[in-house]
C-alpha cells in the first residue's frame, strides 16, 4: 500500500470497536473517510459527527462518489462482513485495494515500536492500562484501543513525539499474524473461536506463530504457565519475561483490599514499587495491572508516571462498569463472554461483595462458542447466587439446531438459574425484581450493555 497515493478510505464494518479506532485514525489524517455498517450505534454517530460519512443498508449505489475511484481509494473490512455482503462484491468486482483491518493496523505500526496486548482474556484492560501510563510521560503515546478509554473517551491516540504504539492484538481470524510486534503481553491461551481454529491445539500454534513475530532486541512478557510453549518460537535476541499475580519476574506481593480500595506491592527484578494503588479496585485488575506495569517499565515508564497512571486509571467502557454503587443496590456491566472471563467476574465480584446475594443476567455470544463451552459457562455461571439467562446473541452466526441457552441451563447447579429470556424481557424482568436485587450483574458482548443505562434508572427508583 502506498500510503501518499491514498485520498479517501472505505470501512466494511465501520461501527467496529477495533474498526473505528482506524476511522478516527485516516480522519486525523485529513483523508476522507466514508463506511457501511449493519445499525447505527454511538459509536457510528460519533464517527459520523467526526466526519465519517456512514450508512447502514448494504447498497453499493450509496457509496459515495469519493470513494469510487479505484487508484485512490481503500478499502477496509473486518472479517465479520460475510463474502456475499453487495458493497464487498462490487470493489472485489471493480478490482480495488482490498484489506483487512489487521493488514492496515500493521501497515501502520510499521514505522513505530509496536507494543501489543495478546491473548484470550485482558487484552483491552492492560493495553488501555499501558497506554494511559505512557500517557503520563512528556511523549505520551499512540494507541489502537480494543474498547473506548474512559480516561480519554475515545479508542484512539495520538502523539506525534512517542515512538511507541500500543495495539490490541487480536487473535480472531488470525488477524494478529499481521503485526510486527517489538513487545508484547500474552495474557491467556484458553481455547477460544474453535469455529476458525477447530481445535485447542490450533489455537494454541497461532500464538506461537504470533510470538514468532516479536522483532529481535523485543520482549516478550507471558504469564508463568504459558512460558514453556512459547519459549522456542521466539527469535534469537527476544526476551521472555514471565508475570502473575502471585509469581514470576514480574508479580504482586500484599494485596490489600477493603471499604472499595485496592493496593499492592509491585515486585520485578530490579526491586520493588510499594503500595500501587488501582483506580479501578477489582481483584482481576491486579494481574492486568502487574502485565501493564512490566510493559511500560521495559518501555521506559518511571516510578512516579506508574503509580499516577494506576491509581488514576478509569478502566475501558463495558469492563467492569459501575452503574449504580450504594450501601443498599449495586449494578455492574461487564464484557465477560468467555467462560474463564465469567469466572474471574464471578470472583472478583464475590470477593469485593462478600456474604450479599449477587445476581447475574447473561447472554451468550455466538452460537459456536455456546457449543463449544456450555457446560464450562455453566460451571462458571454456579458462582453466583442467581442466575437469568439471555437468549444467544448470533452476531455473525447463522443457527445451529439444538444450540440455545437452554444447554447452559440444563447443566447448572439446580435452582442457580432462574430461567431464560428474550432480549425484550429483559427491562421486565429487572421491573419485576427491582425491590429484591442487592448485587446485579449484566454479563455479555451483545445486547445488554445496551440496556444499562435503563436498567440503572429503574434500579434507583
Amino acid at each position: 500500500m502506498d500510503a501518499n497515493n491514498i485520498k479517501s478510505v472505505y470501512f466494511l464494518g465501520a461501527g467496529g470497536i477495533g474498526m473505528s479506532a482506524i476511522v478516527r485514525y485516516f480522519l486525523s489524517e485529513n483523508i476522507k473517510v466514508a463506511g457501511y455498517d449493519k445499525t447505527a450505534s454511538s459509536l457510528t454517530l460519533a464517527l459520523e459527527k467526526e466526519g465519517a460519512d456512514i450508512h447502514y443498508e448494504d447498497n453499493a449505489a450509496l457509496i459515495p462518489d469519493f470513494c469510487r475511484d479505484q487508484a485512490h481509494t481503500l478499502v477496509v473490512y473486518t472479517p465479520a462482513i460475510p463474502q456475499d455482503h453487495n458493497e464487498w462484491r462490487w470493489f472485489r468486482d471493480n478490482g480495488f485495494n482490498i484489506m483487512k483491518r489487521a493488514q492496515i493496523l500493521g501497515v501502520i505500526s510499521r514505522d513505530y515500536k509496536a507494543l501489543c496486548v495478546a491473548g484470550t482474556h485482558g487484552k483491552t484492560t492492560t493495553s488501555t492500562m499501558v497506554a494511559h501510563i505512557l500517557m503520563q510521560g512528556n511523549d505520551g503515546c499512540n494507541a489502537f484501543l480494543g474498547g473506548i478509554s474512559k480516561n480519554y473517551n475515545s479508542n484512539l491516540l495520538l502523539s506525534k513525539k512517542s515512538r511507541y504504539m500500543v495495539i490490541e492484538a487480536d487473535e480472531f481470524d488470525r488477524s494478529f499474524h499481521s503485526l510486527a510486534p517489538f513487545r508484547t503481553v500474552i495474557t491467556a491461551m484458553d481455547a477460544d473461536h474453535l469455529d476458525i481454529y477447530g481445535n485447542h491445539q490450533n489455537y494454541i500454534d497461532s500464538f506461537k506463530t504470533y510470538a514468532s513475530k516479536v522483532c529481535t532486541g523485543g520482549d516478550v512478557i507471558i504469564k508463568t504457565e504459558l512460558a514453556d510453549i512459547i519459549r522456542p518460537s521466539l527469535q534469537e535476541g527476544v526476551t521472555l519475561h514471565t508475570y502473575s499475580a502471585d509469581n514470576g519476574d514480574y508479580h504482586a506481593e500484599n494485596v490489600r483490599i477493603g471499604n472499595g480500595t485496592l493496593v499492592f506491592d509491585f515486585v520485578y527484578p530490579q526491586g520493588m514499587i510499594k503500595d500501587i494503588a488501582l483506580g479501578q479496585p477489582f481483584p482481576i485488575n491486579v494481574e492486568n495491572g502487574v502485565a501493564a506495569i512490566a510493559m511500560s517499565l521495559l518501555s521506559g515508564a518511571t516510578e512516579e508516571q506508574i503509580r499516577v497512571g494506576m491509581a488514576t486509571f478509569k478502566g475501558a467502557d463495558r469492563r467492569f462498569d459501575f452503574h449504580l454503587n450504594t450501601p443498599s443496590k449495586v449494578y455492574i456491566s461487564d464484557y465477560a463472554h468467555h467462560p474463564q472471563e465469567v469466572k474471574q467476574s464471578a470472583l472478583s465480584i464475590s470477593q469485593l461483595y462478600s456474604g450479599r446475594k449477587i445476581t447475574a443476567i447473561f447472554q451468550p455470544h455466538l452460537y459456536t462458542r455456546t457449543r463449544d463451552f456450555y457446560k464450562d459457562f455453566a460451571n462458571a455461571l454456579n458462582m453466583f447466587t442467581q442466575v437469568w439467562l439471555v437468549d444467544i446473541y448470533p452476531a455473525r452466526e447463522l443457527p445451529i439446531p439444538g444450540i440455545t441457552s437452554q444447554i447452559i441451563a440444563d447443566n447448572m447447579s439446580p435452582g442457580k438459574c432462574l430461567g431464560v429470556i428474550s432480549k425484550d424481557q429483559v427491562l421486565p424482568l429487572v421491573e419485576s425484581m427491582k425491590d429484591s436485587v442487592d448485587v446485579l450483574v449484566t454479563l455479555g458482548a451483545g445486547y445488554l450493555d445496551n440496556f444499562a443505562g435503563q436498567i440503572a434508572d429503574i434500579l434507583k427508583k
